[in-house]
């Protein structure tokens, strides 16, 4: 006689998941195609068959710390091959979001930042940030802003870098604090689920090694080679590509910088030969064409669920790149007002990013590296 199997269903969380973009999951009647048709499913315990499963019986603690969702890059090979129009590509974007959401901290701002009715707000935060410690510096004698045109060229002559600093290294700081504490608790996760679903004996994790199997890792991630096993939208990893390495670019430029002006006292400006300001321009230049890429993908797809959170993260993306051309643009032309003014909104996109992004899509740059490093480290192939 088979073993009863209790299920406990979250009707909550099915509407939940409805609401993230996987509206249409119930269509599933369970033929297996999706899990046939991904190039990239394993041979044992496929995805996303056994997650449409799962998530149409609103079984969280399925979904919940499930690595699978991760491996999943949304090329939606299964979705056009699904004989329903279940569309399981869009119902791991769901459940991946919703997963995002379930690791952040606090989860009151997670809910904010994909409420589009919240955006003027949450834009607003950085704006004040910046006017108010601006004006404390102001008491201590620091002119930290001056829109007034004069023969400035240098962006810490109208908004002193020492603002610039005090609010985005903790900013930053902060942001790698909330992704610890999730991934903490996800590791954790799968760990456990992993034990019970008979994936891996091992019962405790080893840091070395999976760290070693992040290493391993890396070169897949670095050339997107999952994308390019997809057929349906093989031609996103062009512009996953730019952006990836647009944001590596801008980081290295921003920590060149930060130790010429701070630990070897070599003060900007820095000329148009520089080679970390061709690394600037590149990356900048990169990121524009690359966030342009994906808008037209996205809107070329009209089958495919677009939710707010993948026009904010698009928005955001273009957004940075192209403040940060325009600044140097007018800074360079002369237009020393003019370029304080697009500086300081470029300055509320970059606290955005920093801040926002343990709680948007673009976490699940970290999320799916940790669930691609794990399933390596248990040996899942």
């Amino acid at each position: 006689m088979a073993e009863a199997y209790h299920v406990d269903s979250d009707v909550g969380f099915i509407n939940e998941l409805a609401g993230l973009g996987g509206e249409d999951l119930k269509k599933c009647f369970q033929c297996a195609t999706c899990s046939v048709a991904c190039p990239i499913s394993p041979d044992t315990r496929p995805f996303p068959r056994k997650e449409m499963l799962a998530a149409s019986w609103g079984l969280k603690d399925k979904i919940v710390g499930n690595p699978d969702i991760w491996l999943c890059h949304n090329c939606g090979d299964c979705s056009t091959l699904c004989p329903r129009g279940a569309k399981p590509g869009d119902a791991l974007m769901a459940m991946r979001n919703y997963n995002i959401f379930e690791y952040a901290t606090p989860k009151a701002l997670a809910k904010a930042v994909a409420d589009p009715k919240k955006l003027p707000l949450l834009l607003a935060i950085p704006a004040v940030i910046i006017l108010v410690l601006g004006l404390v510096l102001k008491l201590f004698g620091v002119n930290w802003l001056n829109f007034a045109p004069h023969e400035a060229v240098w962006q810490a002559d109208y908004i002193n870098n020492y603002l610039v600093d005090i609010i985005m290294i903790p900013t930053f700081t902060g942001a790698i604090a909330v992704f610890a504490l999730g991934l903490k608790r996800f590791v954790a996760d799968m760990h456990a689920n992993a034990l019970a679903d008979g994936k891996t004996d091992k019962q405790a994790i080893d840091p070395a090694g999976f760290g070693r199997a992040l290493l391993r890792i890396l070169p897949t991630i670095m050339k997107h080679e999952k994308f390019n096993e997809c057929s349906e939208n093989r031609d996103r990893s062009t512009a996953h590509l730019m952006v990836l390495y647009s944001f590596i670019g801008l980081f290295i430029v921003t920590g060149c910088f930060f130790l010429a002006e701070w630990v070897f006292h070599i003060e900007g400006p820095y000329t148009q030969v520089n080679p970390v300001k061709w690394i600037a321009n590149i990356s900048a230049l990169s990121l524009i064409i690359g966030a342009a890429l994906l808008l037209k993908n996205r809107l070329a797809k009209e089958d495919q669920v677009s939710g707010y959170w993948d026009w904010y993260l698009i928005g955001l993306v273009l957004a940075l790149g192209a403040t940060g051309l325009l600044t140097e643009m007018a800074r360079l032309a002369g237009f020393v007002g003019l370029s304080a003014v697009i500086y300081f909104v470029h300055l509320m996109f970059v606290w955005s990013l920093f801040a926002y992004t343990p709680f948007s899509k673009l976490a699940h740059l970290v999320y799916r590296t940790t669930a691609m490093a794990y399933n390596e480290y248990i040996g899942r192939k």
